[in-house]
This record gives C-alpha cells, sequence and structure tokens, in this order.
C-alpha cells in the first residue's frame, strides 16, 4: 500500500489492464500522432504482413487477433513514428550544453532524427554533414587506431537480425571481437548460466506450453508494466486454474489482478481476473536462498513418501538418464539450515515448503523470470538454481514445462544468436570464415562494463553504439560520462536524440536511421527485416510508414556504407549488394550459422520459424552431453547488507518507461503520478530510521570493506513512500538510481552490474 501525503502520491484502486489501459494507448497516440495515423499503424502491430513491436519480445500467438498491442507497445510505437521532428534546425536553436540541462524525457520529445551531423565544437551545436563525409570521416579514424582493438562496437536489442549480422561481420573484418551490448546489462546471467546447465543460453518453452502447465512460477518481474502481452498469458492460465505462484519484492499490480483490454465480459463489467495464487515477497537479493528453500523442501517430500512405501516424488528416471551432479547438489541442500535460508529470503518455512507441495504436485512446470533474477552479484546462480529446480521433476523436453527468460527488448535474443557476441564463439568463427573468407579474431573483446573501463583508461579510443543510450543505462554515471567524453570519436545510430549523444567526444556523430514502422526502399525494392522474439520464434517485420525525410537510412544501409569506406574491396564483400537484397544478408546468415536452413523460404510463413532447442528434446549441448547441476554452496550473502541500518535496494522501471526511454512521469499501478523522486520503503524500515512517509530522504551506497565509497554514489532529496515491500529492502526508479552502483560492481561469471542489489543507507535528506 502506497502512503504519503506529498503531492503525486496516491492509492491506486483499480486492477492493472482494463479501461485506464485504453486510454492510456489514446493518450499516446494523441501526444505523438494524429488518431487516424495512430490507430491504422497500432493495427499493423504485431501482424504477420506488418511489423514487429519495438517494445518486448513476448512471442505472437499463431492466431492473432487484430490488436496484438499492449499499452507500452502503444508507448514505444507511437514514441518512435511520432509526427515530431528534431532537423538540423532545431539543433541550430539549442546547443548540446542546453540540452543537457533537458530531462530526459524532452531530449527524446523532440522527435526523430532527420539528417546526418557532427557535433561542432566552436558553436557547441550539431550541424548537420553529408552521409559520405561521414563516413569517411569514421574511416580516417579506424584506419589510423593502432590496434582494432581500440574501437568498442555497441549493440541496442532493437537492431534487426541482418543489422546486427552485417555489424559484427563489418566489425570481425576489421579486426576485434569488442561486442559490447544490451544483454550485458540484463540477461547475460541467463546467456552464461543456462549453457552451462542444459547447453543453451536461451528458454526451452514456446508458447503453447503455456496452455499445457500445472503450475507457473513467476521469479523476479513486472510483466503488467514490462512485456503486458505476456498478462494475456497469465489471464488465460490464471481462468483455466493453473496456479501462479509470484516470487517478488513488491506486490505487482499486474501480478495481482488484471482486467484483459480483450476480454469483452470484464471490460463491460468492470471486473478483473486474480492472477497469482500465491504471492511470496522474497527480500531483494534473496532469491537463491528461496529457491534452495524450495528445493529443500522437495527433498524432504521425497523422503517422506519413499518413507511412505510410494516411488518417490523425484523424477529419477530423467536424473539418472539425462542429468549430472545431482548428488553433490542434494549434499548442499541437505546441508543447508533452515534458519538461514529464511534470513535471506525474508520468507518462512512454511511458506517455501507449500510451494514445494505445489510443484511435487503438478505434473508439468514453466518457471519465467526477468531482471529481478539476472541484475545481482550472484545472478547467474539464480538462472542455475531455477534450472536445478526444474530439473529435480524432469521438467524439460514435454509440453506445459521448461524455463522461460523473459527478455525486455524486441530483438535482444536474436542480436546473439546472428553473432553480437564478445566471446566470440568457435561455430561463429568457422561459419564466417567458411562463407566469407577470412578468420575473424579469436581473443575474446569487451563487454559493455569492460569497454567503458576501457576507455575510461584510455584503451579504446573508438565507440559507435548501434541504437541505444549506452550512457545513461550503464551504472556509474559520473565514471561512465567522463569516459565516454575522452573518446576520440563516438558515432550514434539512432531514430531520435537521447542524452549519450549530448556526452560528446573530440568527434561526434549523429546518424538517423529507420525505424520499425517505416518502408525500407533499397535498390531491390522494399524489404522485410527479421527478429527472433523470447521463445526463439524468427519472424519477418515490415514496415510501411513514410521515412521521417529522406536523408534516413536503414541500418543494415547505414552499418554497410561505414564498413565499405573504411575497409575497401577487403575480403571482396560486396557491401552494395547486400544491402541492395537483405535476402542476401539472410543467405549468409544461413551459411554461417546453424538452424537457419530455407531462411528466406521460412520467414514468408506467417509467424516464421522456430529455431532449434535441444533441450526441448532433451538433447543437452554440455561437454558431458547432460545437463548439469550446479551447486551453490550454502547460503550466500552480501556482506555489505549486514546490519539494520543497511537496506537491499533494486532499481525499477515506471509504467511511464521502457528501458532508458521515460515516455512520462506516471507509474499509475504503484500509485505515482507526475513524479520520479521516490524511494519504495517499508514502513517499519521508515520508522527505524525515525522517518515517516513524506519525508525527504538520501540514499547513500555502502562500499565494500577496504573500498573507497565513490564521491557521486549518493542519490539525493527523495520522497519516502511507505509501500509493501519487505523489510530490509528498497526501490527507487532507474536510471536514476545508477549513481549508487559501482562499475564494478557486478556479477563476477556475466558481468552483470548489479542494478537489483544495491546495499544503501538511508538518511533524512540534508
Amino acid at each position: 500500500m502506497t502512503r504519503s501525503a506529498d503531492a503525486g502520491i496516491r492509492q491506486y484502486e483499480h486492477p492493472a489492464g482494463g479501461w485506464d489501459a485504453l486510454g492510456a494507448v489514446a493518450k499516446a497516440i494523441h501526444g505523438q500522432m494524429s488518431a487516424v495515423s495512430g490507430t491504422r499503424i497500432m493495427l499493423r502491430n504485431n501482424q504477420p504482413d506488418g511489423f514487429d513491436c519495438p517494445g518486448c519480445a513476448w512471442p505472437d500467438p499463431k492466431h492473432t487477433s487484430a490488436f496484438e498491442f499492449c499499452e507500452n507497445g502503444a508507448k514505444a510505437v507511437t514514441w518512435e513514428a511520432t509526427r515530431k521532428r528534431a532537423t538540423p534546425e532545431v539543433f541550430q536553436r539549442h546547443t548540446v550544453s542546453e540540452l543537457l540541462g533537458w530531462r530526459d524525457h524532452d531530449i527524446e520529445d523532440l522527435g526523430r532524427l532527420t539528417h546526418p551531423m557532427a557535433y561542432d565544437a566552436a558553436t557547441d551545436r550539431y550541424v548537420q554533414i553529408g552521409w559520405d563525409e561521414a563516413c569517411a570521416r569514421i574511416a580516417k579514424v579506424l584506419n589510423a587506431l593502432p590496434s582494432p582493438d581500440m574501437a568498442e562496437f555497441y549493440t541496442s536489442g532493437r537492431a534487426s537480425n541482418e543489422a546486427a549480422f552485417l555489424y559484427q561481420l563489418f566489425a570481425r573484418a576489421y579486426g576485434t571481437n569488442n561486442f559490447p551490448d544490451c544483454s550485458n546489462m540484463c540477461h547475460e546471467a541467463t546467456s552464461v548460466g543456462l549453457p552451462q546447465s542444459i547447453g543453451i543460453g536461451k528458454g526451452t518453452v514456446s508458447l503453447e506450453d503455456f496452455g499445457h502447465a500445472d503450475l507457473i512460477i513467476s521469479m523476479g518481474h513486472n510483466p503488467g508494466t514490462n512485456h503486458p502481452r505476456m498478462m494475456t498469458t497469465l489471464h488465460a492460465a490464471a481462468r483455466r486454474g493453473a496456479p501462479i505462484v509470484v516470487f517478488n519484492p513488491l506486490r505487482e499490480r499486474a501480478l495481482e489482478r488484471f482486467a484483459a483490454p480483450q476480454d469483452p465480459l470484464e471490460m463491460a463489467t468492470f471486473s478483473a481476473t486474480d492472477i497469482a495464487s500465491d504471492y511470496l515477497q522474497v527480500k531483494v537479493g534473496g532469491d537463491a536462498a528461496a529457491l534452495k528453500g524450495v528445493m529443500k523442501a522437495v527433498l524432504a517430500l521425497d523422503d517422506d513418501d519413499l518413507a511412505a512405501g510410494g516411488a518417490g516424488l523425484l523424477d529419477r528416471d530423467f536424473i539418472a538418464a539425462h542429468t549430472q551432479g545431482f548428488d553433490a547438489l542434494a549434499d548442499d541442500l541437505r546441508a543447508t539450515e533452515w534458519a538461514d535460508v529464511e534470513r535471506a529470503s525474508g520468507l518462512s518455512r512454511a511458506s517455501l515448503e507449500h510451494v514445494a507441495r505445489l510443484y511435487c504436485k503438478a505434473k508439468a512446470t514453466i518457471v519465467a523470470f526477468g531482471m529481478g533474477i539476472t541484475q545481482h552479484r550472484l545472478g547467474t546462480d539464480n538462472v542455475q538454481q531455477i534450472s536445478n529446480l526444474l530439473m529435480l521433476r524432469g521438467n524439460y523436453g514435454r509440453p506445459g514445462a521448461g524455463i522461460c527468460p523473459v527478455r525486455g527488448h524486441s530483438n535482444v535474443q536474436g542480436n546473439r544468436t546472428v553473432g553480437i557476441d564478445e566471446k566470440a564463439p568457435l561455430a561463429l568463427r568457422q561459419g564466417i570464415e567458411r562463407v566469407y573468407g577470412f578468420t575473424p579474431p579469436a581473443r575474446p573483446g569487451h563487454d559493455a562494463a569492460e569497454a567503458v573501463e576501457a576507455i575510461e583508461a584510455g584503451r579504446s579510443r573508438f565507440l559507435m553504439c548501434l541504437g541505444g543510450n549506452l550512457a545513461v543505462a550503464m551504472p556509474d554515471p559520473q565514471r561512465t560520462f567522463a569516459a565516454l567524453r575522452g573518446l576520440e570519436m563516438v558515432v550514434h545510430i539512432a531514430t531520435k536524440p537521447n542524452r549519450s549523444h549530448l556526452l560528446t567526444a573530440r568527434q561526434s556523430l549523429l546518424l538517423p536511421c529507420l525505424g520499425r514502422t517505416e518502408l525500407d526502399l533499397q535498390a531491390g525494392g522494399a524489404q522485410s527485416i527479421t527478429v527472433e522474439d523470447s521463445m526463439s520464434m524468427v519472424h519477418a517485420s515490415t514496415g510501411r510508414l513514410p521515412p521521417p525525410s529522406d536523408q534516413v537510412r536503414s541500418e543494415p544501409a547505414i552499418v554497410a556504407g561505414i564498413a565499405k569506406a573504411v575497409l575497401g574491396d577487403r575480403y571482396g564483400i560486396d557491401w552494395d549488394a547486400l544491402v541492395a537484397d537483405y535476402g542476401r544478408i539472410r543467405d549468409g546468415i544461413e551459411g554461417v550459422l546453424a538452424g537457419f536452413a530455407d531462411y528466406n523460404l521460412r520467414i514468408r510463413q506467417p509467424g516464421g520459424f522456430r529455431l532449434p532447442i535441444g533441450p526441448a528434446q532433451r538433447i543437452w549441448h554440455t561437454p558431458s552431453g547432460k545437463a548439469q547441476f550446479m551447486v551453490m554452496p550454502g547460503i550466500q550473502e552480501d556482506p555489505r547488507a549486514a546490519g539494520a541500518a543497511v537496506l537491499t535496494l533494486a532499481t525499477l522501471r515506471s509504467h511511464d518507461q521502457y528501458n532508458t526511454t521515460i515516455y512520462g512521469f506516471d507509474d499509475r499501478y504503484r500509485g505515482i503520478f507526475g513524479r520520479r523522486d521516490v524511494v519504495f520503503l517499508n514502513p517499519d524500515d521508515l520508522a527505524a530510521q525515525g522517518l515517516a512517509p513524506g519525508d525527504r530522504v538520501d540514499l547513500e551506497a555502502v562500499p565494500f570493506e577496504g573500498e573507497a565509497a565513490s564521491p557521486g554514489a549518493v542519490l539525493r532529496n527523495l520522497t519516502a513512500v511507505a509501500y509493501d515491500i519487505p523489510r530490509g529492502s528498497a526501490g527507487a526508479y532507474y536510471p536514476e538510481a545508477n549513481v549508487l552502483i559501482a562499475l564494478s560492481h557486478r556479477d563476477p561469471r556475466s558481468g552483470t552490474p548489479s542494478y537489483k542489489s544495491v546495499p544503501v543507507r538511508v538518511q533524512r535528506a540534508r
């Protein structure tokens, strides 16, 4: 419950979805487009002959309706397809220094970029330049670097498969594997942890599996805001009586009550469906402890069944035939003390044993999880404990069962599949050599945090960003912003301006690209691109809107133009031919990567095709050829979080937000309106500090013992909001709270920054 006397903080009583969601869609369309054009474009969203939503990566059902979009998808589409234009004349009216003082929302609300531009230090403005000049400047800098590894090539998850493949081909032909990307900041723990467990860094379920699951466990995500189309799936599961168990620190409205805008009865009667059958408010950072508690209880139930003469509750045939490491896991679980589990998770033994009974009763279980699981110092361990739980009862390779990492950006998974990977997998390198005739570098490149550290140290001098808002997305903005300003050159390929574009280097270029909704006309005619959703379905996306100007180019065309300027005819790659017909890019992907046979043929099918998922057929591409139980010894806790005065903070997205993009200032399901300067705290934690709801407070990051605190690691003058969140936990908005996260505070196994496990002290504002 939200309680405060401050303006803009009040209780929200309605269910998620419903008429308020439809009203928000209408508001989003009205704010950026005309009603007629907005409605027309929304009816092409996520349709077989239309475009893929630039928002989340939740898959489309096989039988789509005319309204395959959600509130936040509508915001994403209208934000991109806006009638507003950030022309060269706009940048003539505003210096970069002035724009830096604007709110992030207002910078992006300038509208679509229309012309390539370069920063002019003398006037402190971006000024228009030609495309040939832009490519020539990039080539001059890149070809003058002493080593290709002094260049960084960042990728946002909105880039298509075709753009991402060309991008990695260009950078590897140039000579580096420096591919920091948005995966490094969200689901890298999944990409690292699951291959060790089950042989693939992706989910194993299909959308249809949710219709067969006897139990769905939802961990560490808020689908009503971050991937609202998932709510249709959960709504259907709840309506047919499948238990949905939620592990999440905050009580999120969509996981409690949801009114489906496509359900005529619910809309007509103002009714809603209860989603969660059980809602366990785990402490921030307590997920691994909770999972170990459930598994410990499962083993005890299995022991009891065997003692009573039963066959046991574990799937012993699956464990024997398909796994390794069970005995080590069982020994660790039996040695784990319940008192440690309860303290670290914030949950009672009884509640975890209840979940274990539900799990043992279910014949098919899906565990879905988001960044509340991955963005921790123990993110990789968290993911592997989920896989351990599923393996105990053979919940891989049968209908209605498996693991479901819920990705955020629309093609973040596809980018990794087609080669945006700093680790340079052997099969990818061999495929490139086979098809394109050159040997790519084998040495690992930089992930996102490593790239910033290399830039800061002067070991990298060039940065190109294919979309995104890298500086704002990264932790420790004091260090990150300063590092980027020290570059020789930064190049941004983008649809709209954002704060990262204003952190100018010695040379800064801003190159405008097409959005998903727009007609992509090349020498070979109108082109479609492809994306991969969270469940490994690859499908086509075709825009129809006119581009914002005749100077806006597609991402593949921009990448190819730069590659041609930098590499010339090196390796005989015909960049012009690849851009003339994207089918040739897809032919290259098919030749380089397994699973893309008949690529151009299969994307013509409505809904596309699914890439091979080994565990779905109980095939394990691990060194042993079996799935691996992965032991996380004991209960591991952050030593910085010891003591009653220290809380553990999770950064949160508001309902008017997608990643770093702020559409507006309401977070209606949490009762916040017109502002973002708040921190969510348990009422008892407030009282223990002598504070009351509505008080102004500062949050100060707690460093490791012996580590010097960053001078900027304080988030000042927030309003304290009493909220239903576990004792010892806190929540504040991302990216504002990134100032509290040191660049070095990340999962040592995956490099994922600890956005959701930040020890802080709460003090009355100075």
